[in-house]
């Protein structure tokens, strides 16, 4: 029951009055609140799923947004402070940044306006002009309303996310430059930034891997895995649990604490004690949608990872990124 009210102190009461002269501002607000960090958008998201479990796309992006925040603090753990230079690690950390940041700009503002639509019993949905969110989810939202395909309105949003961000991030000159078209991007293959894991409190990790991130069709296709292995009747209610019972900090030792001895400790600090809240600017106004073909394949279901228990894997990988600094190390005269 604390965790439902808390819910809906997420989501404050709007008078009619109110909704009549500033509705709006008043989102705007309430999304400016939730969009400081990481940490804040995995929790809102997270809330807002208790508030609304027809909307799935909001529990999917809270245990993707606590991945993020892992990769993010990673980048200061120990062995990549080896690994990689300063410069390559801001670099990286401002591209999970900036995406998911970009991400919860465009997607939360579309939760709120469903959330007061129901409340007000009032197709709301003209209003997601205001906030530049595409005209293809503008349609979406409408069509879910009428028939409340949860399925379909996943996929929408999945299909969104990815696009929105395909040419302001992925293909952006200064992250494709720095990142993706640099000898750092090594990481794609060789680390674990493209692989997602949803953990449990018995010790398991349930995920999947992308093999080209920069690939849209490749990122819808994994975020479509990803939604049927969270919402699967045999990881479902582990993956929940571990939600509802562990707050987020940004830190793998979140989940490392129940993999132990399985998993290898990384000693990943807190997201909140290694970076500092970073100001972003909304440009994102044109609609991806406008010159962009939906495919009919990014509605097709996925072929489904025949092992997607990735414990083992995840160990072996932090396993890799040990020895790699240690030697690192040896070789460069810092040990």
């Amino acid at each position: 029951m604390d965790e439902f009210n808390d819910a809906y102190r997420l989501l404050p009461y709007i008078s009619d009055f109110k909704r009549k002269s500033d509705l709006v501002d008043v989102l705007k607000c309430l999304i400016l609140r939730h969009n400081q960090d990481n940490i804040t958008r995995t929790i809102a998201y997270q809330k807002f799923y208790l508030l609304h479990p027809e909307i799935k796309w909001a529990f999917l992006a809270s245990m993707v947004s606590r991945n993020a925040g892992w990769n993010m603090t990673d980048l200061e753990s120990e062995t990549f402070k080896v690994l990689l230079p300063s410069e390559s690690r801001k670099n990286l950390f401002m591209t999970y940044e900036r995406a998911n940041w970009s991400i919860f700009q465009d997607a939360f503002p579309q939760l709120l306006i469903y959330h007061y639509s129901t409340l007000f019993k009032e197709k709301m949905f003209h209003l997601l002009k205001e906030f530049h969110v595409s005209s293809f989810m503008e349609d979406e939202w409408k069509r879910f309303w009428e028939t409340g395909n949860e399925e379909r309105l996943v996929q929408s949003q999945i299909i969104n996310e990815q696009n929105l961000i395909q040419r302001p991030v992925i293909e952006h000159p200064v992250y494709r430059k720095k990142v993706f078209r640099s000898g750092l991007f090594f990481i794609e293959d060789h680390l674990h930034f493209c692989s997602v894991v949803f953990p449990t409190v018995n010790g398991e990790l349930i995920g999947a891997s992308v093999h080209d991130f920069r690939n849209v069709n490749e990122r819808i296709r994994l975020g479509n895995i990803l939604f049927r292995l969270l919402f699967h009747k045999d990881h479902h209610s582990s993956l929940k649990e571990f939600a509802m019972k562990v707050t987020p900090t940004g830190s793998r030792n979140d989940y490392e604490y129940y993999c132990d001895p399985a998993m290898v400790r990384t000693n990943t600090p807190t997201l909140t004690s290694v970076y500092h809240k970073v100001n972003h600017h909304w440009e994102m106004k044109s609609d991806w949608s406008s010159n962009t073909t939906v495919k009919n394949d990014w509605y097709e279901k996925p072929i489904m990872p025949k092992n997607s228990c990735m414990a083992k894997w995840f160990s072996h990988k932090q396993k890799q990124l040990k020895k790699a600094a240690w030697l690192k190390a040896i070789v460069t005269g810092k040990r």
